[in-house]
């Protein structure tokens, strides 16, 4: 509800309950009147109008936003970190995978230094907002416009890095991943092994976060080393264990010495690195990537995979 100061005292003296979201907008610095009505009547904004038009819409985005909410009965999103136990294991196939198989899904590049997942999906040349354009202010991003702002490609809000590296704001890490959830789509975020703040960030939103290890000794005792790391980050771990396997370890072995659950295995996908320089991803529903996605949703609540996954 947006009211002009004589609004406000009429509803002031109607003595009418409460409502949530109410501004109260003024042409000049508000009096002590002002303010003193804003209280009655329980306000949660004073704008002084046009200079503070950007607190406006937000504030209306806010109102949307949560009008969705009710309507959902409170439901969110949920937040999936992907990371790799050792360089080189695939993490941003896995994760464009999980967005993939998700009925809606937020894909949030989190590695600054990976020239860019848009390059991954085959999406670089759609318009939309990359992590050089996002400008946060007041430390909260509305869902609504965050999805209306950024590329959307086969069914997937994403945001990507480019190819220059920047480092990441955490604030504005938090700001995204908390509007994505507050939109109710799975947040699938892909993350280096550096722990920056930012990484860190993302870690502790995550409700699961997917280990990706190849199948081979090396790579098996470098994700030993990072699980204790991660798990004072958040303790809610599991491992996905890529092929091939040139020695025969087992999934099942990777897991035991990892010290963490084994969420999902897959084995080698023919012609995959040839598809990614050809247009990128295109998740076909039997392949073993797509397989192993729709695990992983699978063990989250209130997150709906599509049946099959999307078609290529």
């Amino acid at each position: 509800m947006v009211l002009d100061p004589a609004a406000a005292r009429g509803l002031s003296q109607a003595a009418l309950p409460r409502r949530a979201h109410v501004c109260l907008l003024t042409g000049a610095e508000a009096g002590t009147d002002t303010w003193a009505t804003a209280v009655a009547i329980g306000a949660g904004a004073v704008l002084q109008m046009p200079e503070q038009e950007g607190e406006l819409i937000r504030e209306l985005a806010e109102a949307v936003e949560a009008a969705r909410d009710e309507g959902r009965g409170g439901e969110v999103g949920q937040v999936i970190a992907v990371i790799g136990g050792s360089g080189g294991a695939g993490v941003s196939l896995f994760a464009a995978a999980l967005a993939q198989s998700a009925a809606d899904a937020l894909l949030v590049d989190l590695d600054p230094w990976g020239g860019g997942i848009d390059l991954l999906m085959g999406c670089e040349n759609l318009p939309g907002l990359r992590w050089p354009d996002l400008s946060l202010q007041g430390g909260r991003l509305a869902w609504l416009a965050v999805r209306d702002g950024l590329p959307r490609h086969r069914g997937i809000s994403l945001l990507s890095g480019t190819r220059r590296g920047q480092e990441l704001d955490c604030g504005a890490v938090g700001a995204l991943i908390d509007a994505g959830r507050r939109g109710a789509v799975t947040v699938v975020c892909d993350l280096p092994r550096r722990l920056t703040d930012a990484v860190q960030v993302a870690l502790d939103r995550a409700d699961l976060v997917v280990l990706v290890c190849p199948c081979d000794v090396r790579s098996c005792a470098a994700t030993a080393t990072i699980v204790p790391v991660l798990a004072t980050i958040n303790p809610n771990l599991g491992l996905v264990v890529r092929g091939p396997s040139p020695g025969g370890l087992r999934a099942a072995e990777v897991a035991d010495i990892a010290g963490v659950p084994l969420l999902a295995s897959m084995r080698v996908q023919p012609r995959l690195v040839e598809q990614l320089e050809h247009g990128g991803l295109r998740l076909r529903r039997r392949s073993p990537l797509a397989a192993a996605a729709r695990r992983v949703l699978a063990l989250l609540p209130n997150s709906t995979a599509v049946p099959g996954g999307r078609a290529a």
